[in-house]
């Protein structure tokens, strides 16, 4: 009981004024959703950042291997994609820790002895407002206002247990499908890496072809061919830089998607302790298991 005084003495949340993109100016995705717009307007000024900062270093082996005159576009179109990707997995860990605060906020009276009917399920509606500001964009506030709004209008207490399995079963679907741009950037960037870097050999190639074609002296050959031989050092970087960002950007997405798994569970767990545990068979359910 003194656990469930802390959660309620916890700051009350505002969906308006924590969400990340909201702060930002931008319509906020539910839940952990990112909005698109959002992201992207971030990748741009992330990509120019970076090339900023390596602007002045271009000079250099590993810095001059994102610019165009050893590598064409391809690195940039890596760097923009990579810059997105962190972009969608900061905002979606920013929205994330929010979600995480709202169950810490407790719905139900502290009271022991407290059970939950459909005569005071507006008690639990009016507390939660008091908690966050809008309660369709927290995940465990949402399940907990479509259970008991069919536990209002029903009356049926065995139904709750039912629609938070479902609804669990909902917000699990939409987790997987908030990855699926950030899925697709994963596979994307390494095959732009490939691409690079058979542009870069068909270049180094027809340009040896056209010395051998030109030329039989075997001294002009052989500049030809340290010239090929440079060319495919410079094509494989873009194959480098795809599978290290795609690899990065994997790894980091395995454990965010790690932590909202875990999130989804702690929001059933939460259900479980606040809702379905002061849940009471009425008179007429029990009449009618009988």
């Amino acid at each position: 009981m003194h656990h469930q005084a802390n959660l309620s003495n916890v700051e009350p949340l505002s969906w308006a004024r924590d969400d990340i993109e909201q702060q930002m100016m931008f319509r906020g995705g539910r839940y952990t959703r990112v909005n698109s717009w959002c992201s992207f307007s971030l990748a741009v000024l992330m990509t120019g950042a970076f090339y900023a900062v390596l602007f002045p270093f271009q000079d250099n082996w590993i810095a001059g291997s994102f610019f165009f005159n050893r590598n064409r576009e391809t690195p940039a179109c890596i760097v923009f994609l990579s810059c997105w990707s962190v972009a969608i997995l900061g905002l979606k860990w920013s929205k994330l820790r929010m979600q995480r605060r709202s169950l810490q906020l407790a719905v139900v009276p502290e009271d022991p002895e407290f059970v939950l009917t459909p005569q005071n399920v507006d008690e639990v509606f009016h507390r939660m407002h008091e908690c966050v500001d809008d309660p369709r964009q927290f995940v465990v506030f949402h399940r907990i206002t479509t259970a008991l709004s069919n536990l209002r209008n029903l009356g049926r207490v065995t139904d709750v247990g039912d629609i938070l399995r479902a609804q669990a079963e909902t917000d699990e679907s939409a987790m997987e499908t908030s990855y699926s741009l950030l899925q697709g950037f994963v596979w994307a960037i390494p095959v732009l890496g490939f691409i690079g870097t058979v542009e870069g050999l068909s270049v180094a190639i027809g340009g040896f072809g056209g010395v051998l074609a030109s030329s039989s002296d075997f001294e002009q050959i052989k500049i030809a061919l340290r010239g090929v031989t440079g060319g495919l050092s410079t094509a494989f970087e873009t194959t480098l830089h795809g599978l290290v960002a795609a690899l990065a950007i994997q790894l980091t997405q395995t454990g965010l998607k790690k932590g909202e798994e875990e999130f989804l569970d702690s929001c059933s767990e939460y259900c479980s302790k606040q809702i379905v545990s002061r849940l009471r068979l009425m008179p007429f359910e029990l009449r009618e298991d009988e």
